[in-house]
């Protein structure tokens, strides 16, 4: 299928997909906060913006994305825009944001949450770079403009990061119900968050 050392790249993606980042802060924020629920939306759209990636890199626009700088300056402020957004918006809510949802809100919320996890993967260029500067690694030199070995790699990169980022947002979930039974917590909490979220986007604009 034109990969290479298929097992040693299962097991530095998941090195990768261990170290916290970006995508842990923002799945941590919403298990937490939300709930399991929450969390594993937000898991899932992160890994959709994963596979959005994967698709760019085996169709070469990620390789576009890396040589014009104009595209990736729109990218990368967009990127930081939409996370300073959700900072901004997080301060200024009077209550926590940090609180169970409603039932009755579900559906809605989880395409929230899905859409949030999914815009903060696929508006990170440096996503596409890194995908464009690891993956080629594992790809047979003879095959490395053929999209199939990404797309191989990607969805089993993406796989990954699904088992990882769920098993965060399971564990995290456990202290919704404490910031539930404390709104306190949770308003100081969101708090932290939005700061966070402010500050990712400020890196991310100025890298």
């Amino acid at each position: 299928m034109g990969i290479e050392n298929f097992i040693t790249f299962m097991i530095t993606a998941l090195l990768f997909v261990m170290t916290p980042g970006l995508d842990t802060i923002f799945i941590l924020n919403k298990s937490i906060g939300q709930g399991r629920k929450s969390g594993v939306y937000a898991s899932l759209g992160i890994n959709t913006g994963v596979i959005t990636h994967t698709l760019l890199a085996a169709l070469g626009l990620s390789v576009v994305l890396a040589s014009s700088p104009y595209a990736f300056l729109i990218i990368k402020y967009a990127g930081a825009f939409y996370l300073f957004f959700l900072g901004i918006t997080s301060l200024r809510k009077r209550g926590g944001s940090f609180q169970i949802q409603e039932e009755i809100n579900g559906i809605q919320n989880s395409k929230k949450d899905f859409l949030s996890g999914f815009l903060t993967n696929t508006l990170n260029p440096k996503v596409a770079l890194f995908f464009i500067a690891f993956f080629p690694q594992f790809i047979t030199p003879t095959q490395i403009n053929n999209p199939v070995p990404y797309l191989l790699l990607g969805f089993t990169y993406a796989l990954i990061g699904i088992a990882w980022c769920i098993l965060i947002a399971l564990f995290a979930s456990g202290f919704s119900l404490k910031i539930k039974n404390n709104p306190n917590a949770g308003i100081w909490l969101n708090k932290i968050g939005a700061v966070v979220f402010i500050i990712m986007g400020l890196k991310i604009a100025f890298t």
